[in-house]
């Protein structure tokens, strides 16, 4: 039965090679690859492509468990949805295979690790940011308007929307400045 390959980065300048070679050296007959965000399956067109493609006793194979999703309930929803079609999914790292109970419960399982671990990150990075902000060492994104330029635009007559439009920007952005 065929064995199809997906593999998965989250922005353009990452690399998907060794997600390919493994899957390839797996035995996957087709692999698939997208740069786009796991934060959700919307707008994984390779991925539908793949799911809609497979046929009862495929395999879907990915490197990963991360690269097939970041959250629990999708990576749950699209091997609900493999199984329904009588497929299975494999998993390469740590080596997972639902054609089986014990996979599919040891996919749950790491599912959810995965995503507490992102939950984890995300609060380190946050108080990160937070111990940097009372030192006075980090100032957030450096602003990429004029604010001189919307300043004197707007001392010149000129309305939120006109500012908005010649440069560029929202007229939330022009408000903010304005202030």
């Amino acid at each position: 039965m065929p064995k199809y390959g997906y593999a998965r980065v989250s922005s353009l300048s990452q690399s998907t090679e060794i997600q390919v070679d493994a899957l390839t050296a797996a035995g996957c007959t087709v692999v698939r690859q997208e740069k786009v965000s796991g934060r959700s399956t919307e707008g994984r067109d390779e991925l539908a492509t793949i799911l809609e493609f497979m046929s009862e006793g495929d395999s879907l194979c990915v490197h990963k468990i991360d690269r097939l999703g970041r959250n629990t309930r999708d990576v749950l929803n699209l091997v609900h949805q493999i199984t329904e079609k009588g497929c299975s999914l494999q998993v390469l790292e740590p080596a997972i295979d639902t054609s089986g109970p014990m996979g599919t419960m040891m996919l749950t399982v790491l599912g959810m690790v995965s995503e507490m671990e992102l939950g984890f990150i995300k609060e380190r990075q946050r108080a990160g940011i937070e111990a940097a902000k009372a030192k006075g060492v980090y100032k957030g994104r450096p602003s990429s308007l004029d604010h001189d330029k919307i300043k004197e635009l707007h001392a010149q007559g000129m309305g939120a929307t006109a500012i908005a439009r010649e440069l560029g920007c929202s007229r939330g952005a022009v408000y903010k400045a304005v202030a």
